[in-house]
């Protein structure tokens, strides 16, 4: 058992010790992490715990302590359904006694808990849910997000695809994600044409129906002709490929996504998109450090929803570095508006408008390399925050 592993074990432990244990917070700062454990979403959830168990331990100096304060870390389990999460965010705040969140995977279950960070006055960090609307309509005050919003997917992949004579029909899931995403995308793309969108359940597994409809508006255009995809979690849209895009022209597109899921990618060489985040593609000592850790632990290369849980680290460690331990909400939220801090993708700061994480996007092409099961995303630009004009939504 490696050191890290150790005390991995040792703080998981503590995190699953009955609350007796814990009469008063004095001498300890509790993190509750509600997310996605179980549901559709579960793999992305998993990696955000890893990263962030892993990010607090780095921020930390391998200590777990912040100004001679224990970090303890809770862990709640919002089943990918909105009224659990709810319920579980109340139950950290009030009877856990978490003095800030980090949560959930799915945006669906984020809007739900928006409003009860409202309610206890306590910071909910988003991560790594995804909908405009959290930053947007939905937001108060004690939201901030590390996570990538809809706008700065939807902007970087219009930098990918935003051509002149390019026809683009979108592919995406029916919720907050998938509308988001595709209404954010629709407003990025200032010289494309968009001529089709398609939404279908979260649990389509046969893409057949869909893909027709979307070649049928597709395959007579003039000009390159894209189906622009975003999807989370079960399925695999990629399958529309089976129905010989190729005989009409037609290409497929779509931003990055966890290892497993870019297999499919290996089809398209030269595939082109932006990402969040690809373990290969930033370098900085905090990118070496997580994929060195991870390796080590591992031995595999760290995922995108790892990178985003050791960012949330990084922000809840560098804001509590700033007020010497104290967790008073309203010193945490004067710190952290326009706060800069370092992650694996490099430094991100939070907008004070909507305390959204201002960060970079990377615009890749996909390589075919034997060596890796997934298609390779090469790196053709970063697109660095000052040249993305992401919208604030929330009329603060």
């Amino acid at each position: 058992m490696t050191h890290f592993t150790r005390r991995f074990a040792v703080l998981a432990l503590a995190c699953a010790a009955p609350l007796a244990m814990a009469q008063s917070n004095k001498g300890e700062i509790r993190i509750a992490h509600v997310y996605d454990k179980t549901g559709p979403l579960e793999a992305y959830a998993k990696q955000t715990h890893t990263g962030l168990m892993m990010g607090l331990d780095y921020a930390t100096g391998g200590t777990m302590m912040v100004n001679g304060k224990k970090l303890v870390v809770i862990e709640k389990d919002s089943q990918f359904k909105p009224d659990v999460g709810r319920a579980q965010l109340a139950a950290a705040y009030a009877d856990d006694k978490a003095d800030i969140a980090i949560g959930p995977t799915g945006s669906g279950v984020a809007l739900a808990m928006l409003p009860v960070a409202a309610e206890y006055k306590k910071i909910l960090l988003v991560e790594p849910a995804v909908a405009d609307s959290i930053t947007g309509d939905k937001w108060n005050r004690y939201i901030f997000r590390t996570g990538r919003n809809s706008s700065q997917d939807a902007i970087s992949n219009a930098v990918a695809l935003d051509k002149a004579g390019v026809n683009i029909a979108t592919l995406a899931q029916d919720y907050a994600f998938g509308r988001d995403g595709v209404k954010a995308f629709k407003e990025s793309i200032k010289t494309a044409k968009i001529v089709h969108e398609e939404y279908l359940p979260t649990s389509t597994t046969d893409f057949t129906a869909g893909a027709q409809r979307l070649i049928d508006k597709l395959k007579d255009l003039p000009g390159r002709k894209v189906i622009w995809i975003i999807w989370a979690g079960a399925g695999n849209p990629f399958k529309i490929a089976d129905l010989d895009l190729k005989r009409y022209g037609i290409e497929i597109a779509t931003g990055g996504n966890i290892l497993p899921a870019m297999a499919a990618y290996k089809n398209f060489p030269g595939m082109e998109g932006a990402t969040y985040y690809y373990f290969g593609i930033p370098k900085n000592k905090v990118n070496d450090a997580l994929v060195a850790q991870h390796y080590s632990q591992f031995k595999t290369p760290p995922d995108f929803f790892t990178a985003g849980g050791f960012s949330a680290a990084m922000a809840v460690v560098t804001a509590l570095k700033k007020t010497g331990g104290d967790t008073n909400t309203n010193k945490l939220i004067q710190t952290m508006e326009g706060m800069s801090f370092e992650t694996p993708k490099g430094t991100m700061t939070f907008r004070k408008e909507d305390h959204q994480a201002m960060q970079s996007m990377y615009h890749f092409k996909i390589k075919v390399d034997p060596a890796f099961a997934w298609g390779v995303p090469e790196l053709v630009r970063e697109i660095k925050p000052e040249e993305m004009d992401v919208p604030v939504r929330n009329k603060r």
